[in-house]
């Protein structure tokens, strides 16, 4: 069995946490979050809380000992390996759909830029396709490669949403933060509760991936103390210019204009300040989704190769090329991406990202629920904390509605058969 390189320091760990969760989201949830208004700030506060717990939870796991593979290690080494592969199976599918739908953002971002690259739904799908598979050229390239460039971008969109919420934050119309109608009025409590689960369920979207610095531990320079700070730190960077960003769009642009829009950030900016700066915002968006598809790439490799190393996914996925890239996760994971747009690719860019979305949340949330669990099993310390974030992890499963709670389930059903299967090999 070939050993990884550990190519991986504290700055690229930091910017795969950041640049992970720094994709499509912040620049499309504005549209979104617009009929809630001000209401928006209660889901984002108690999202930002939940993703910080579960930051918290996941550098404790790492620093008692940091395995490959992450909510997968974490969840086989507490409940065993039934559990461990369901884990294993249900993030891998939430990566490659999240590649999905963050390939079709990407598409979306440079289309605004020049339209007739998505002038048709093959053209969109198209424009996808190759997205996602230079980004699984970079990744072929080797693991070094794709942590190099996730520095450069998570630079080139973490400084600019900085900037731009920082700046725009001051110059908001307070009037543009109304909920919009009567039914979210500060009156109805009950409408109020659910407006606020609302924009929980929404926002979540732009807190996945605090997780990431955990999967290619192997690949990690002294990966029990990188880690933990990596994870913190991404996520804290992450969460502040996210939420920043999106509550200045807010502000900027009436709700009613704001929902529609297919760019509402960059709408945001030209307001402020001319065409130049939405053109600047829309060129920060596609470099934002580029950036997170290449370092999503890179752990819909790692996660499988961590499970097949313990003897739950084929041997395949755990076998390195010259590079010390695995190949077969790279290649496998991108396939799948690629049949999902494809399968897709007669709808709208804008529902082909909806259905992803779906599949990659209901996907994501149980790991998240299991790696709570796990910590509240095997650590000594720090419980409190594990269970608050297992209790906001199961209210975001909840929120996320029936039919993603519906599609989980089909999802990790279909993995059982090849559980038996693998394992009879």
């Amino acid at each position: 069995m070939s050993i990884a390189p550990r190519p991986l320091g504290l700055w690229s760990a930091i910017a795969l946490v950041a640049g992970n969760m720094i994709g499509s989201g912040v620049f499309l949830l504005p549209a979104s979050l617009a009929p809630y208004g001000a209401i928006s700030l209660y889901g984002w506060a108690i999202t930002l809380g939940g993703a910080l717990l579960l930051a918290l939870t996941f550098s404790r796991l790492a620093a008692r000992g940091a395995h490959a593979g992450g909510p997968y290690a974490y969840a086989r080494e507490a409940f065993g390996d039934t559990t461990g592969f369901i884990i294993a199976w249900s993030y891998w599918i939430s990566i490659w759909c999240a590649n999905a739908a963050i390939a079709v953002a990407f598409a979306g971002s440079l289309g605004s830029l020049f339209p007739p690259l998505v002038a048709t739904p093959l053209r969109g799908a198209a424009l996808a396709l190759g997205a996602l598979w230079l980004c699984a050229a970079i990744n072929l390239a080797g693991v070094r490669e794709a942590g190099r460039l996730q520095i450069v971008t998570t630079v080139l969109k973490l400084v600019p949403l900085l900037l731009f919420g920082g700046i725009a934050i001051w110059l908001i119309e307070p009037q543009h933060l109304r909920p919009a109608g009567d039914s979210i009025a500060s009156d109805a409590p009950m409408s109020m509760a659910a407006a606020i689960h609302a924009t929980v369920a929404l926002t979540l979207w732009a807190f996945l991936g605090l997780e990431a610095a955990t999967i290619p531990s192997g690949a990690i320079h002294d990966a029990e103390r990188t880690i933990p700070r990596a994870t913190l730190i991404g996520t804290l960077l992450a969460g502040v210019a996210t939420i920043l960003a999106c509550t200045a769009v807010l502000g900027l642009l009436p709700a009613d204009a704001a929902k529609i829009s297919t760019a509402p950030m960059a709408d945001a900016a030209g307001t402020l300040w001319g065409p130049a700066a939405a053109t600047g915002i829309a060129i920060v968006a596609a470099i934002s989704c580029f950036g997170a598809l290449n370092g999503w790439v890179l752990l819909s490799a790692q996660l499988p190769m961590a499970a097949a190393h313990d003897g739950l996914f084929p041997a395949a996925f755990a076998t390195l090329d010259g590079n010390g890239t695995p190949r077969v996760g790279v290649l496998a994971s991108t396939a799948l991406a690629s049949f999902l747009v494809i399968a897709n690719y007669t709808d709208s860019l804008v529902k082909v990202f909806t259905f992803s979305i779906l599949l990659s949340t209901a996907a994501t949330l149980l790991p998240y629920v299991l790696s709570s669990a796990a910590w509240l099993k095997l650590g000594r310390r720090g419980r409190i904390v594990a269970a608050l974030a297992l209790l906001y992890s199961l209210y975001a499963l909840i929120g996320t509605g029936a039919n993603a709670l519906a599609w989980g389930a089909v999802l990790v059903i279909v993995g059982l058969p090849l559980r038996w299967l693998w394992k009879r090999n």
